[in-house]
């Protein structure tokens, strides 16, 4: 059985509600086409600050600060009962305030494409000069900064895209090409918050494996913007990018892309590499979407209620070769949805979960946890959208009945015992299944879980290539106790027995 162990995770979130405010694509796109509408005079007073953010329960969630069980046991809304004595710090990373994240982009760019104002810059490197995962070298990195007035300028006649903290500019994010539209200052500021938020994750990743960064061996990056030029305008590569900036030196990488299939394929794609000796180890990691941010923000300001989709969320898992002391990624049991598989809920469902278990000759009950997509229902449901994760759940206890695994009568017990509750933001690729990862991993240590799916859906039709479906999914089970040293001992015991049996025959000879 081919496996790959899951040695750390790391799970991050940056929140940015002004960047949201002014580069979402709902609010970009909105005030480009028509101007200062209602919606984006209304939608300020509906933002989240930092505190009640920092407080959602699906956020505390997301970073390791709760468990899933007490999430579940908090009372919705969420936002209305906003959870007392949460840290900006979880067990798997942390939520980043804007203008600190601000501050990291620049540290994320080699290119001079983020300016920050002097006094602005000084006060984020104070805060920076804090966190737990900064080191002097990458606080060498962030600038000086440069004069209200040269900013000005550059957003005035250079097209350069104004940054803004507390309502006013702190900067700007400057083009790149006069021409390239794959190069223009908004693309740009995507990619370099999608790095930013990479490298966050990979640093907590190697807090909490205790790992030097030179130890990395290849990096996987799986998020869902497309890095380029206008000659190949995805042909970037984020992954070294990433390991640049972290201090990866002896790392190589590379971009996997599938919509929200991709970080699942990403995991399978590392654990395969490792698994087979190609890679010492691999960290398969994703950067969030400035896109994404208030992608609803309509329906929420519709409904009064808080614009939720505030954060850009990011994760980093560590795979090594399996020595039998982490929860192990199996690779003899994947799903895939073929071309062939047909795009019903039904036949992607069958394709991502029953197929593979039979295959391994498992049933729908020999499954602990389903984690599919994970998005929180707060963001979804006022976008008429329905549960997403309570969706998914309900079409795969229907599944088991049809297959008769379970009774019919059974099939709420199912959902409830067997679902996870949605967490992760309405980042695209980040809600399916990896952010179930961690609290997975945790669950299969401590032995609390024997089993689990992950679970990647994708939806090709957005890039107007095809309308297939898309989707992979793989097993997690627990630690097999079966290490390197558990190894040894076993080879000195064998060669005891030889040596027992040879005497023998010795004696009788």
């Amino acid at each position: 059985m081919a496996t790959a162990g899951i040695k750390g995770y790391a799970y991050c979130l940056n929140h940015a509600p002004e960047t949201g405010f002014h580069y979402g694509n709902t609010p970009f796109i909105e005030r480009e086409t028509k101007g200062e509408t209602e919606f984006l005079r209304e939608l300020p007073s509906f933002m989240q600050k930092y505190e009640e953010a920092r407080d959602y329960a699906p956020n505390q969630a997301y970073i390791g600060g709760i468990g899933l069980e007490a999430l579940e046991k908090s009372p919705q809304p969420w936002y209305v009962n906003r959870m007392t004595g949460s840290n900006r710090y979880g067990a798997y990373g942390e939520i980043m305030p804007e203008d600190e994240f601000l501050g990291l982009m620049d540290i994320c760019d080699v290119f001079d494409i983020i300016w920050l104002e002097t006094s602005f810059a000084a006060s984020v490197r104070e805060k920076l000069a804090a966190s737990p995962v900064m080191n002097d070298k990458l606080l060498a990195r962030l600038e000086g900064g440069h004069s209200a007035d040269e900013i000005a300028a550059e957003t005035a006649h250079k097209k350069a895209l104004p940054l803004y903290f507390n309502g006013a500019v702190v900067g700007c994010a400057r083009n790149g090409h006069e021409v390239d539209d794959c190069l223009f200052a908004y693309v740009l500021l995507e990619n370099l918050a999608c790095k930013a938020g990479g490298v966050l994750s990979l640093l907590h990743l190697l807090k909490n494996t205790g790992m030097a960064p030179e130890e990395v061996d290849f990096v996987i990056e799986c998020s869902e913007e497309g890095a380029g030029d206008m000659n190949q305008r995805a042909g970037g590569n984020f992954a070294k990018a990433v390991a640049e900036i972290a201090g990866c030196v002896n790392a190589s990488g590379c971009d996997v892309r599938g919509f929200c299939a991709g970080p699942v394929n990403a995991m399978i794609a590392g654990a395969t590499q490792v698994a087979s000796g190609a890679r010492k180890n691999c960290v398969v990691l994703a950067g969030g979407a400035i896109p994404k941010l208030y992608m609803n923000g309509r329906d929420h300001v519709k409904k009064k209620m808080p614009a939720l989709e505030d954060c850009l969320g990011n994760f980093a898992v560590l795979l090594v070769p399996d020595d039998g002391t982490n929860p192990v990624l199996r690779l003899d049991v994947l799903g895939k949805h073929t071309v062939g598989a047909g795009s019903s809920p039904q036949a992607v469902t069958t394709a991502l979960i029953l197929d593979p278990l039979e295959r391994a000759g498992l049933s729908f009950m020999d499954v602990d946890k389903y984690a599919a997509e994970l998005h929180i229902n707060e963001i979804t449901l006022p976008a008429g959208a329905g549960d997403v994760p309570l969706a998914n759940i309900k079409m795969t206890a229907a599944l088991a009945v049809t297959k008769k695994a379970i009774e019919k009568a059974d099939m709420m017990t199912f959902v409830k015992e067997r679902g996870v509750p949605g967490f992760a933001h309405t980042q695209g690729h980040i809600p399916s299944g990896v952010p179930f990862i961690g609290h997975a991993c945790d669950a299969l240590k401590d032995g609390s879980m024997k089993r689990a799916m992950i679970i990647g859906k994708g939806s090709l039709f957005l890039a107007r290539l095809t309308n297939l479906a898309d989707g992979a999914s793989f097993l997690l089970e627990p630690p097999s106790g079966t290490g390197a040293a558990g190894a040894a001992v076993s080879k000195d015991d064998i060669k005891a027995l030889l040596l027992e049996v040879l005497s023998e025959l010795s004696g009788k000879l």
